[in-house]
């Protein structure tokens, strides 16, 4: 199954110099991938020159006369700049030209643009912001990461058919196991929206496993974490500034003296090993889910490599059809709901 990826190559902190060599390199290791690069032509053929590649068969480009900005409101970025490099991408899936785009622009932007290009599917009322993280044991999907603030105990139950609908495309993961992000494991923890979504879970035909805490998004076993979007992006950017933290002192220590520094050169092995495992680049790639498109949203500070992991998982969740196993669970537990 040949598949098309659009990608919105003005986004994000670097803009072409990541995007269009992150696309010649994933076009080298998968054959049966297409790439449409969208934005300002003279740059993107610029870069392509640069590094001595050229359109083809499988990379051509669509022209966007303008670059939505990493600080435009969404409101002016969806009204006022129509042609966008970010909107045209988003197009492109409308039209089916393209079966999933990627973008390393402003979120509300691409978030506000894919809802109103692409709409929602059917049996979904708010899309949600998932990625995963890595666990002792493989990595889990967390959902959702910051779309929506306040929720209901459906929305919910919405968002957790969905990330069990990723990792199955993802990693293959016939029934993911659910957990509900809580205070505490015992039914009786929680707020009312939590405890009512507890409630639909077990009633669904998700592999529901029940709550779980905060230190089950790394050492724990399920394979889908569903939150609302305050709990989750608070629970992100905490891990972000722990990793960061972590990082500083392991610095600091092996740098404190001679002896501390030829102790780091005998466990630099160890070390890099260690980094390879927690390397965030890795888990870049942000699925915004709910819509009637793939979209992936890359962090804005990505390099290549990580850029690359972004149009991987676009690439993985069209090969796999996300949106049909979606459509089809959702339609299940509203036949049961019934």
């Amino acid at each position: 199954m040949a598949i098309t990826i659009a990608l919105d190559c003005m986004g994000g902190d670097h803009g072409v110099r990541v995007t269009v060599p992150a696309a010649i390199d994933f076009l080298e290791r998968e054959p049966d991938v297409s790439i449409i690069l969208v934005g300002l032509v003279d740059a993107i053929e610029t870069e392509l020159r640069r590094h001595g590649a050229h359109v083809h068969e499988r990379l051509s480009i669509k022209g966007a006369s303008q670059v939505v900005a990493m600080d435009d409101p969404p409101a002016q970025a969806l009204r006022g700049k129509r042609d966008s490099s970010m909107r045209v991408a988003a197009d492109l899936v409308k039209e089916q030209v393209a079966d999933a785009c990627v973008s390393a622009g402003n979120t509300g932007a691409l978030m506000a643009i894919s809802r109103f290009v692409l709409k929602m599917l059917p049996g979904i009322e708010r899309p949600a912001i998932a990625s995963f993280l890595p666990k002792i044991q493989g990595r889990v999907c967390v959902l959702d990461l910051g779309a929506n603030v306040d929720c209901t105990a459906e929305h919910l139950v919405q968002f957790a058919v969905m990330g069990s609908c990723l990792v199955s495309a993802v990693d293959g993961i016939e029934r993911p196991s659910i957990g509900l992000l809580n205070i505490g494991e015992e039914e009786i923890k929680g707020n009312d929206v939590v405890k009512d979504a507890a409630e639909l879970l077990r009633a669904s035909e998700l592999n529901f496993s029940g709550n779980v805490e905060g230190t089950d998004i790394y050492m724990g076993a399920t394979d889908v974490i569903v939150c609302d979007g305050f709990v989750g992006n608070v629970a992100l950017k905490t891990s972000e500034g722990l990793a960061q933290m972590l990082a500083q002192y392991l610095r600091e220590e092996f740098g404190r003296n001679l002896f501390t520094k030829l102790c780091g050169l005998v466990a630099l092995p160890v070390i890099n090993h260690f980094r390879n495992r927690v390397d965030h680049r890795r888990y870049n790639g942000a699925s915004l889910l709910g819509l009637r498109g793939i979209v992936v949203k890359s962090h804005g500070a990505a390099d290549a490599y990580a850029f690359g992991f972004a149009i991987r998982r676009a690439y993985e969740e069209a090969r796999h059809g996300m949106l049909t196993s979606i459509g089809e669970k959702m339609a299940a537990i509203q036949k049961t709901a019934a």
